[in-house]
């Protein structure tokens, strides 16, 4: 049993430095809302995504975001496994078109111009129907949905130096 809980705390501490956490630079982090870290993926580049299982319709979906200059981040794309999510869920202005080859899921839209939707935090409930998962190129994926172990499952994520 201790064995157990020793080899769970140590894959919970490599998911939460994910990517090599600590090297310089902006990263991905995902708090409890009083401030507790659950995970931390340094950023390569300026994209990640946030994937999700559609309680609606119990498919994959993501949404893509863009790091801006300032810190904050921009939704800039997002993907489904249903064209249903994203021209009835998300109702996306323009036809749903389908993803590049090698892409998580098939198909993918951009959001509506009219609504912009830019973060300084993000405000995600990571639970076991959303299970919800970040996404930054160049690292794993992390099952925010896994981590987070109290009653609230409710997260923060923003981008953090």
């Amino acid at each position: 049993m201790v064995a157990l809980l020793l080899a769970l705390l140590v894959a919970a501490g490599a998911l939460v430095t994910a990517g090599g956490a600590g090297a310089g630079g902006p990263a991905v982090t995902v708090r409890t809302p009083d401030g507790g870290l659950v995970a931390r993926v340094p950023l390569d580049g300026d994209r990640f995504a946030v994937g999700y299982r559609n309680s609606i319709y119990g498919t994959l979906a993501e949404e893509r975001y863009r790091v801006l200059r300032d810190g904050r981040f921009a939704l800039v794309e997002i993907a489904a496994e249903q064209v249903a999510v994203l021209e009835e869920y998300y109702a996306v202005p323009g036809p749903p078109r389908p993803a590049r080859p090698g892409d998580r899921l098939d198909h993918v839209a951009e959001p509506d111009p009219a609504r912009p939707a830019v973060f300084d935090v993000l405000n995600i409930a990571a639970t076991d129907l959303g299970e919800r998962t970040l996404y930054v190129p160049g690292a794993d994926p992390v099952p925010i949905w896994r981590l987070v172990t109290g009653e609230d499952p409710t997260v923060l994520l923003e981008i953090e130096e």
